[in-house]
């Protein structure tokens, strides 16, 4: 008796473990491809993000562009330590915002696991979210926002504006019971960023001179290694929103990479066709709206479906920057609500469409058979652009009561914010 109980023992030590128990265990390739992912994700805003809008702004401002980047990744790195990740990722109170037992981090240690991953990796990973979307608003106001102004409404937007919706969306609120599908930031990151960034444009209002005079990029050459930066980064960004080494992850980087080779393809022939020239500017910012389409959907579709993502976003890219930016006449510096907005939209309406349950199980558009995705779909669209609109006006307001006004000083603006402000400048020019 006793010779087949270690027989039974062994054969059964010899059985791997279920997923269900596995689940429950700290997998080493998971958490590996985590702190790549996340270094990746790193990257895409003091390095990519800063090249990409750098480039764009003119030379006097170029610094001040970088300045502003880098202080957006360096304030969300505090802030969602000590109080932006138990808002967003805490226990949740009534579906809109996390409870504060996390504060500073508290109750999470080295041991604790967020599915197969280290919580640790997991609120690092998020934090790069919350830097890069609140440094995507920059690219709507630079040129005339005071530095100072911009500190405050950075603490302000991550606190009152992001944790809230990422919260919504991630951390067990409202959108997620309702059956959001936002895969890695369609509204939580670009529609976010780009309706308030439209809402800080048209407080400032215009800069001296828009519409007058020419505005020339100080380096398309620098922008367009930023978008290869960015281009990079995002594998990281959605492919490592699967949060495991597994097969969604593959089909996610497969088809960011698709997605955004074809945003570029449809904004560069578009512009061939309307303008006669294929510019590298547009051939960077079509990879790029490509990059937004596809976040939403990134874990929910496949390849056909990424080839008609992309190939939307960069004609929908293109009209807003060239056309609707016209007609409605706002001054959104370096496109961020044509981009992000717009193309986030375009995403999030697709993933509704596109969702395919062979990717990722339970999760069905309307061509699979479930139409009320896509209703699903808007309500988010519709309920983060209010809020974002109406909350970023109230930031805005707080952080103008408190830092004495938020635009340069004539003076300044005309002198450029390199040297007004930081008394540097970014190219030594004769």
């Amino acid at each position: 008796m006793k010779r087949k109980i270690l027989v039974t023992a062994f054969i059964l030590s010899m059985i791997p473990l279920s997923s269900v128990f596995a689940a429950e265990a700290l997998d080493s390739g998971d958490t590996a491809w985590m702190i790549v992912a996340t270094a990746l994700v790193m990257v895409m805003t003091p390095a990519g993000l800063a090249l990409f809008y750098g480039g764009m702004s003119r030379h006097k401002n170029l610094l001040n562009t970088f300045a502003m980047t880098f202080m957006a990744y360096c304030l969300a790195s505090v802030i969602w330590m000590m109080w932006g990740y138990t808002l967003a990722f805490g226990p949740d109170k009534a579906g809109i915002i996390g409870g504060l037992e996390n504060l500073f981090l508290s109750g999470i240690g080295v041991d604790s696991l967020s599915g197969t991953i280290p919580t640790y990796i997991f609120v690092v990973f998020q934090m790069t979210f919350a830097g890069i979307t609140v440094a995507l608003v920059l690219g709507s106001i630079v040129d005339r926002m005071k530095f100072s102004s911009w500190i405050v409404f950075t603490v302000l937007w991550l606190t009152l504006i992001y944790s809230p919706i990422a919260h919504w969306v991630w951390g067990g609120g409202w959108m997620s019971n309702m059956g959001t599908l936002d895969f890695a930031g369609g509204t939580v990151v670009h529609i976010n960023a780009g309706v308030a960034g439209l809402v800080l444009a048209l407080v400032l209002g215009k800069r001296i001179g828009y519409g007058k005079e020419a505005m020339f990029p100080s380096s398309i050459t620098l922008t367009a290694l930023g978008a290869a930066l960015l281009w990079f980064g995002w594998f990281g960004f959605n492919a490592g929103s699967q949060l495991a080494a597994d097969g969604v992850a593959a089909s996610a980087f497969l088809v960011t990479n698709t997605s955004a080779a074809m945003g570029a393809l449809a904004w560069m022939f578009a512009e061939w066709i309307v303008d006669k020239k294929p510019t590298v500017l547009g051939i960077a910012s079509g990879v790029v709206c490509g990059l937004v389409a596809i976040t939403p959907a990134a874990g929910f579709v496949g390849l056909s479906a990424s080839l008609v993502i992309g190939l939307g976003a960069g004609l929908v890219g293109f009209y807003s920057v060239t056309v609707l930016k016209k007609k409605l006449g706002y001054d959104d510096s370096l496109d961020a609500f044509g981009v992000h907005c717009m193309c986030g939209i375009w995403g999030a309406l697709a993933t509704g469409l596109f969702a395919n349950p062979a990717i990722t199980e339970g999760a069905k558009g309307l061509f699979f058979g479930n139409p009320k995705q896509l209703g699903i779909q808007a309500i988010s669209i519709v309920a983060t652009a209010v809020y974002t609109a109406v909350g970023t006006l109230i930031v805005v307001y707080i952080t103008k009561f408190i830092t004495g006004g938020l635009r340069v000083d004539e003076e300044d603006e005309i002198i450029g914010l390199d040297n007004a402000l930081h008394g540097e400048r970014a190219f030594e020019i004769n």
